[in-house]
């Protein structure tokens, strides 16, 4: 279906849209400015004077407060990504005939262009980054969207068939998309968002969305170096390309000796040295391959290359705040999860200080505590995982008395780390955790830290 074509579908329909945030505010104002009944429901009580008052102006009604749930009639119901679709009201509502949809499943109905979408639990905004930026290099038009940069069905109108868009897919937005983009990249998998889904196979189940609904012509880029994406690999209904760095793979990318290599079946060649790479750490490493993975024939390697040694990363992934008085101080404030902290530590070839803590997801801390012990010279924990924290240091096999103090937030936890750090030491913020309990998100949390640093005299 075209752009048009569908919103002329909901001309005479009457439409809800859950969640009045980021990723939704365009499509209510896209709506609108077409003269389609909308009616707008968020969980806050408000949502702003300015706000409000623009909406209503526009002729949106408004839904509120601890009810903004309840009596959904419409003809067709947008829900908010982070939001379970089985939630008893919505259920209801889709029993009485309402359609249920997201923003990103009717874009990916009326999108005109090829898709290249990205998810995992770990690497996914690095790696759509570098694939939107290296296509863009190469002189594509490219849209970048999904979970990262802005909400792309606003915009669907103006994209033309040889333009691409790039988007990084959560687990959320994967859940009820019934089909898959024509190039597809799985990071890996481990266990994460456990608190919203209803077990660790729902989330595997979800992630495979972007792969499921892909045609015998479609391309998916798997992780060979992980259990769950290389089972996955097996699966796929086009072509399976794999990245690694353990081994050498037939169809896809791989490292040897320090050279990233491409192989297909007409051959392999040397795309790029790591010594280029200008970002930390191995997991980008990875990043950089499963990217080469997915842009292979579109992007020239010469355009790699100059690219990797060049490109500083992005905003809250092991980002470079500052250097004071010989001081690294880094903002990762990307890391939700375990396994995140864990590359980050990972990344640094000495041992560092590190920040730690937030809201709790379900998820196990098992595998941080012998990293942390490897790798951190103190840790500074705060927030509501500061205990699971603290007990997976001390409770590993390698636990050799690593000083662990509390904070009771940033302010105090620069400063003791501010305190503690001599000249060439790193600190660096890597929460394992959400920002949940005490930000809107990883981005508040990760520029109140940087703000913070910055203001160290």
């Amino acid at each position: 279906m075209e752009f048009e074509e569908y919103l002329s579908s909901l001309q005479n329909r009457s439409v809800a849209v859950i969640g009045v945030g980021v990723s939704n505010r365009p499509l209510i104002e896209l709506l609108l400015s077409r003269g389609i009944a909308v009616t707008a429901c968020d969980r806050r009580e408000t949502l702003g004077e300015e706000l409000e008052n623009m909406l209503r102006a526009k002729g949106c009604r408004l839904q509120l407060g601890e009810e903004y749930l309840q009596n959904l009639t419409q003809d067709v119901i947008f829900r908010t990504p982070g939001m379970r679709p089985d939630l008893p009201e919505l259920t209801a509502a889709a029993q009485r005939g309402s359609q249920l949809t997201s923003e990103m499943e009717v874009f990916f109905e009326v999108c005109p262009c090829r898709k290249i979408a990205v998810t995992g639990s770990d690497g996914k905004t690095t790696t759509t980054t570098i694939i939107a930026e290296l296509l863009q290099a190469a002189g594509r038009r490219v849209y970048l969207g999904g979970n990262i940069g802005h909400p792309l069905l606003a915009e669907t109108g103006a994209m033309r068939p040889d333009n691409i868009a790039v988007l990084e897919l959560s687990s959320f937005q994967l859940m009820t998309m019934r089909k898959s983009p024509q190039i597809a990249v799985v990071t890996n998998i481990s266990p994460n968002h456990l608190d919203v889904h209803k077990d660790y196979q729902e989330y595997i189940a979800a992630k495979e969305n972007i792969f499921t609904y892909q045609g015998l012509s479609d391309i998916a880029v798997f992780n060979a170096d992980n259990a769950v994406t290389a089972e996955e690999a097996g699966r796929a209904f086009g072509r399976a390309r794999l990245f690694s760095r353990e081994k050498e793979v037939e169809d896809g990318v791989f490292l040897r000796n320090g050279t990233i290599i491409a192989r297909d079946l007409s051959g392999e060649r040397a795309v790029l040295e790591t010594a280029d790479i200008r970002l930390p750490g191995v997991h980008n490493i990875e990043n950089y391959m499963a990217a080469i993975a997915a842009v292979d024939g579109l992007v020239p390697d010469e355009i790699i290359r100059q690219f990797a040694r060049s490109f500083g990363g992005v905003e809250h992934r092991i980002e470079l705040i500052r250097t004071r008085n010989g001081v690294r101080w880094y903002n990762d404030s990307i890391a939700s999860s375990p396994s995140r902290t864990i590359a980050g530590l990972n990344a640094f070839p000495e041992k560092v200080i590190l920040i730690a803590g937030g809201k709790d997801k379900g998820i196990r801390y098992d595998s941080l505590g012998p990293v942390i012990n490897d790798h951190v010279k103190l840790l500074i924990l705060c927030g509501a995982t500061a205990d699971v924290i603290r007990r997976s240091t001390e409770q590993a096999a390698n636990y050799r008395g690593l000083e662990i103090v509390d904070a009771a937030d940033y302010h105090e936890a620069v400063a003791l780390a501010d305190r503690k750090a001599g000249e060439g030491d790193v600190v660096i913020l890597s929460p394992a955790s959400t920002s949940f309990d005490r930000f809107a998100n990883f981005m508040e949390r990760g520029r109140v830290f940087k703000e913070i640093v910055l203001a160290l005299p």
